[in-house]
C-alpha cells in the first residue's frame, strides 16, 4: 500500500520512476521503503531497485520511520537535503508547519517540547498538531525524534565523537534514553555504527559529509564568497573548491570557537565538512548553519521553474545559490561597511575592522586564519572615533554602534517574527536604509523572496535597450513573477552583470 501523504511531490508510479533513474533531484523530497526488507533508502540508493509491489513511498523521512522502517545503511537518509522554507501569506498554515519543522530541525536540547514550539510560533499545541500533521504526515515529536536519531547516525558514523557526546549533541537526556531510542527505532547498538579509524585520516577530529540536489553553480558560490572574503577571518581556494573559515558559536550556553572547512566533492553532489577541536562540541549547531550558508537544502527544479521569465542572459545560469551566512552579526556589519561603496573597499574596511576590534584564533589553524569576528558587545563599547579612525565615515561608525547595542533584541534574531516586522525595525535604525535591510534579510535569514528594487545594477539588467532605467516601482511590479524566489533572481542578475557590480551585492 503506497503511503499518499499529504507532501509527497508524485504520484507513487512517477516516484517509482524516480527511484528507477536514481534521479538526484528529488533527493530529501521522497524516500522509498522496502517492505520485504523494512528499509527505507533515498531515490538515489545504488543497491539493486525493489519490486514495485515492495514500494512504499514518503514525502519525509519522519514518516517512514513512523511507519517502521530503519534507515540504510548504504544510501544513508542523514545525509540527504532537507525542504526548503517556502514563505507565503497565501497559505499560513503551510507556513507555520514549515516554521515549526524549521524550528524542530534547530534544536539541540533535550527539554524542547510542543508546548515550547507552539508558544514560539504564538499559537495552541492543539492548533499546532493539526496543521503539522497535515502538512508533514507525523507529529512534530514524532519528527523530532527521527531528526535526532539521524543527527546521532550522522554524528557516529561521520566522526570519532564519543558515544555519550553523540547523544547529547543529538538532543537526548541521558546516554540510556539515547541507547533505548537507537536500538528501539533502529535494530542496532549505536556503537556498530562506528568504523575503526573514521575523522582521524585527515588530521581533524571531525569530517561530515552533506548533500545538495544537483545542479549546483560551485563556481558562482566561490567567486561570491572570494570577493568578501576578509583577511584573517576566511579564505577561498578555488583549485581544491574549498573554503575555510574561523568561527565563534554557542550550543547550550556553551561558548566555542574554531575553524572550519567545506569543500566541494567535484564527483557527487556532496560537501565535506571538517571542523576543528574548538568547534567539535558544537557540531549539532554547526550542521544546520553551514547548510544555510551554501544554500545546500535548495530546490532548483522550482527555483528554475520561477524564474524562467528572466531575462535570457540572466535565465541560463542553472545551480546558482543564494550565499547565506554562519555569523548574523557578521553579516550585518558587512552590510552597513559596504553601503555605496564598491565590494574590494567594503572588504579593506572589513578587514580593518577586524584587525581592531576582532579578537585572536588562538587554536591552531591553516594559513589565513588568524582572527575571530567581533562581538556586538565589542562592537558597541567601541567609540565614534574609534571606527572612523579606519577609514570609516562618522554618520556609519554611528550607524554601526547602533547596531551593535540593539543587536540582543532585533526580530532578525527571532525565527517567528515576520519578515515584513523585521525589515520595518531594520530601517528604523539610524544608518540602514530599504536596500539594506532587504539584503540583510535575503542573506541572515536565507530570506528566499527578498528584492532590491531600487538597485542600480538591477534597474540595468532589466533595462529595455535603447531606453531609460526602469523606475523602481517598475522594477518592482517586474519581481512579482519570480515570486517566491526573487532573492535567487536578484543573484542571477547580479552574476550576469558585466563587469562585476560595484556596489554591495
Amino acid at each position: 500500500m503506497d503511503a499518499l501523504l499529504p507532501s509527497l511531490p508524485l504520484s507513487p508510479d512517477a516516484c517509482y520512476a524516480v527511484l528507477q533513474a536514481r534521479d538526484s533531484r528529488f533527493d530529501g523530497k521522497m524516500y522509498v521503503g522496502v517492505t520485504s526488507t523494512g528499509i527505507y533508502c533515498r531515490p538515489i540508493c545504488r543497491v539493486r531497485a525493489p519490486k514495485r509491489e515492495n514500494c512504499v513511498f514518503f514525502a519525509h523521512a519522519a514518516q517512514a520511520e513512523a511507519a517502521a522502517f530503519r534507515p540504510c545503511l548504504k544510501c544513508r537518509p542523514e545525509l540527504a537535503p532537507g525542504g526548503a522554507l517556502r514563505w507565503s501569506v497565501m497559505d499560513a498554515s503551510k507556513t507555520l508547519a514549515q516554521q515549526a519543522a524549521a524550528w524542530l530541525d534547530g534544536q539541540t536540547q533535550a527539554e524542547a517540547s510542543v508546548e515550547d514550539l507552539a508558544t514560539h510560533l504564538g499559537i495552541t499545541s492543539r492548533h499546532l498538531r493539526r496543521i503539522f500533521a497535515a502538512e508533514h504526515g507525523v507529529t512534530p515529536l514524532q519528527y523530532l525524534q527521527t531528526r535526532r536519531l539521524l543527527l546521532a547516525k550522522h554524528l557516529l558514523t561521520d566522526t570519532a565523537l564519543p558515544v555519550t557526546q553523540v547523544a547529547l549533541q543529538a538532543g537526548f537526556a541521558s546516554l540510556r534514553r539515547f541507547n533505548a531510542a537507537f536500538v528501539e527505532h533502529y535494530r542496532l547498538q549505536p556503537t556498530a555504527l562506528r568504523r575503526e579509524g573514521k575523522a582521524k585520516t585527515t588530521g581533524l577530529p571531525s569530517a561530515l559529509l552533506l548533500a545538495y540536489r544537483p545542479p549546483y553553480h560551485v563556481d558562482a558560490m566561490l567567486e561570491f564568497l572570494e570577493r568578501r572574503a576578509i583577511v584573517g577571518i576566511e579564505t577561498i581556494d578555488k583549485a581544491r573548491r574549498s573554503i575555510r573559515r574561523s568561527l565563534r558559536i554557542t550550543q547550550a550556553g556553551q561558548g566555542c570557537e574554531g575553524w572550519l572547512e567545506v569543500t566541494f566533492d567535484a564527483n557527487r553532489p556532496q560537501v565535506r565538512l571538517s571542523l576543528s577541536e574548538g568547534l567539535v562540541p558544537a557540531t549539532a549547531t554547526v550542521l544546520p548553519l553551514v547548510r544555510r550558508w551554501l544554500d545546500l537544502d535548495a530546490d532548483p527544479l522550482q527555483i528554475d521553474a520561477a524564474l524562467a521569465t528572466l531575462p535570457a542572459h540572466a535565465c541560463q545560469q542553472p545551480g546558482v545559490r543564494l550565499p547565506g551566512c554562519v555569523d548574523r552579526f557578521e553579516l550585518a556589519v558587512r552590510a552597513v561597511l559596504g553601503q555605496q561603496i564598491t565590494v574590494a573597499a567594503a572588504r579593506t574596511l572589513a578587514g580593518r575592522f577586524v584587525q581592531r576590534f576582532g579578537t585572536p584564533l588562538n587554536e591552531a589553524a591553516p594559513e589565513g586564519l588568524t582572527r575571530l569576528f567581533p562581538e556586538p558587545e565589542q562592537v558597541a563599547a567601541a567609540s565614534r572615533d574609534d571606527i572612523a579612525s579606519l577609514g570609516i565615515i562618522a554618520r556609519r561608525a554611528d550607524a554601526l554602534r547602533l547596531l551593535a547595542e540593539a543587536w540582543p533584541r532585533l526580530l532578525i534574531n527571532q525565527a517567528q517574527a515576520t519578515h515584513e516586522a523585521a525589515q520595518r525595525e531594520l530601517i528604523a535604525l539610524p544608518g540602514l536604509g530599504p536596500w539594506t535591510a532587504s539584503y540583510m534579510l535575503m542573506r541572515m535569514w536565507s530570506w528566499p523572496d527578498a528584492f532590491l528594487p531600487g538597485d542600480v545594477v538591477l534597474r540595468k539588467q532589466l533595462a529595455t535597450p535603447g531606453e531609460p532605467l526602469p523606475s523602481p516601482k517598475r522594477v518592482l511590479e517586474l519581481s512579482q513573477a519570480w515570486q517566491p524566489y526573487r532573492s535567487y533572481a536578484v543573484m542571477r542578475l547580479w552574476r550576469a552583470t558585466t563587469p562585476p557590480p560595484t556596489e554591495l551585492s
